[in-house]
């Protein structure tokens, strides 16, 4: 088997492999469950609503100081009153109902490519498609959960022009005289809200308890996830110890997770983006996991027992990341935090070539063009392994005439047909395999330039030339994927036939099954591989011209 069968069929498989995950994601084998949960002091207090182990000992105040709310559009989930939220990269709704973070658009990520006025929602409160983040106290006292009423001063905030924060107050009071505020201050120009939860303590007693954070959605739905390629959508949970954990919805449904983890965070990510809850890196949390009988999972953090004497007050603070995985800004947030820009095994690899083609895409201006210098660049580093396994081909296309002659002779005899093949190749001194491990070394580099192309939101809505004006969606016309069939078609034309005329049919076919499989994947992606071939091609003819000249 000469090396380009061996690259194409290795190309194959790894098509097949995306197409398997994709499928087993969706009807194959579940994931097994979690260990066992740990069990730890904090346990016991977690929230008495939508989270494990609820005990009764712990009492909010849902039912004190409240007005009766009315039924929301969520998934069981009631309303009050709106908040609503404009800052130069948010449009947010809170519900005074919990202080919710019910919906949050990106302003600077549109649903549609030129249609400003359409943001993407991220989080949202709608059947089906929950995806929203809460926080709540829990105390022997009262104390406001997440189902508590919240007042605010106004029913709007915007972020004014030359301001860099906006803070969004949101006031509970007990009849007994304890005080709770809950801010959520947005920043200029970021995805990262910081919340803050100031007691206030106006009786007569000291004043203890526990606070929690936690993200509630359901699993995707129709439209949410990306057809014909596979991306993880579900929870994570990051420790020091661990590092980086998926949470899969089908994990959360065997087991719950429970977890004494000191720093950390906890997030729900999906396919270009994330929400995130970010604890003090100092503080030991208990993190949980739940899945409600109403097809909703909440994954969150409780923290340990803070207090405040009579007259007293205290204050505890996390942060809350929800937006766009740009990895610049997960690096500065979390350690392990761009980790959700998920590459999988081959992160080592598809680091650097990301860091690559951002440099080269803030000299060039265009992702598209990026694409294509980081594929050149690419290719000269590999130029002596590649030239070692042309050199081969070209050196197996001189013998196809005697390679002919050996199957006319011997005809479906393939056992004499293989020695005898086996004894060309020894008189010519040329190993059929010799290309084999070039290629076999460049593989996995081009497998993480793929995770890179399919995982960086910044080729979300990114133009290049003339009909592509989004690299992350499929070319609307079919033009680069037929581009793509024509040059594997090309490139096989350089290579002597197989000398077993089914191989040599299943090796025509291959470009076809190539350019249907890449019509519906995203261009940015196909743009790679076409200009990877055409490289390829260049390559193969120079050093195949250049042995045949040498040979006349």
């Amino acid at each position: 088997m000469d090396n380009q069968r061996l690259f194409l069929v290795i190309s194959l498989t790894f098509v097949v492999l995306l197409l398997w995950q994709a499928w087993e994601q969706d009807y194959g084998a579940r994931h097994a469950a979690n260990p066992p949960a740990e069990t730890g002091p904090v346990a016991a207090a977690l929230p008495p609503h939508d989270v494990p182990a609820a005990q009764q000992a712990f009492t909010g105040a849902a039912a004190t100081n409240q007005a009766t709310p009315i039924e929301g559009s969520g998934e069981g989930l009631k309303s009050a009153g709106r908040i609503r939220v404009v800052t130069d990269v948010y449009n947010i709704e809170i519900d005074t109902l919990g202080g919710d973070l019910r919906e949050v658009d990106l302003r600077a990520y549109p649903v549609v490519v030129g249609q400003p006025d359409q943001p993407f929602r991220l989080m949202k409160d709608e059947p089906g498609r929950l995806f929203i983040a809460q926080t709540g106290m829990l105390s022997r006292a009262a104390a406001p959960d997440h189902h508590a009423l919240y007042s605010a001063a106004q029913a709007e905030y915007r972020l004014a022009d030359g301001v860099d924060e906006l803070t969004v107050p949101l006031t509970w009071a007990s009849d007994s005289g304890l005080k709770v505020t809950k801010s959520y201050t947005f920043h200029r120009g970021s995805y990262l809200i910081d919340i803050s939860h100031i007691v206030t303590n106006n009786t007569a007693q000291e004043w203890s308890g526990r606070i929690y954070r936690q993200l509630q959605r359901t699993r995707p739905g129709d439209g949410e996830t990306p057809r014909f390629i596979y991306t993880y959508t579900g929870g994570v949970v990051y420790s020091a110890e661990d590092k980086y954990k998926k949470l899969a919805f089908d994990d959360m449904a065997k087991e719950n997770l429970s977890r004494d983890i000191t720093g950390g965070w906890v997030a729900m990510i999906q396919h270009y983006f994330v929400g995130a809850l970010v604890p003090s890196k100092d503080q030991a949390n208990h993190y949980y996991s739940k899945a409600l009988a109403d097809g909703r999972f909440v994954l969150g953090m409780v923290s340990p027992d803070i207090s405040a004497a009579p007259g007293a007050s205290v204050t505890h603070n996390t942060q809350l990341f929800v937006g766009p995985k740009l990895q610049h800004q997960l690096e500065e947030v979390a350690p392990g935090l761009e980790l959700t820009v998920d590459y999988g095994i081959l992160t080592i690899l598809s680091k650097p070539l990301y860091w690559l083609l951002n440099y080269i895409h803030k000299v060039v201006n265009n992702w598209g063009w990026a694409i294509i210098i980081l594929t050149l660049i690419i290719k000269l580093a590999f130029y002596k392994l590649s030239a070692a396994s042309y050199k081969s081909m070209a050196n197996m296309r001189k013998l196809a005439p005697k390679l002919q002659q050996l199957r006319e002779r011997y005809g479906d005899d393939r056992q004499r047909m293989s020695q005898g093949m086996m004894d060309l190749y020894k008189k010519e001194k040329i190993n059929p395999l010799g290309g084999c491990l070039p290629i076999m070394v460049q593989i996995p580099v081009f497998i993480a330039l793929y995770w890179v192309l399919l995982e960086s939101v910044e080729l979300r809505q990114a133009g290049f030339i003339f009909w592509l004006h989004d690299l992350s969606t499929k070319d609307p016309y079919y033009v680069l994927p037929v581009i793509m069939g024509a040059t594997m078609f090309f490139q096989q034309k350089l290579n002597p036939p197989p000398p077993d005329p089914v191989q040599a049919k299943v090796m025509m076919m291959l470009p076809f099954i190539f350019t249907a499989f890449f019509a519906f994947f995203p261009s940015g992606l196909v743009l790679y591989w076409v200009a990877n071939s055409a490289l390829s091609i260049a390559q193969q003819w120079y050093i195949t011209h250049r042995i045949d000249k040498s040979s006349a």
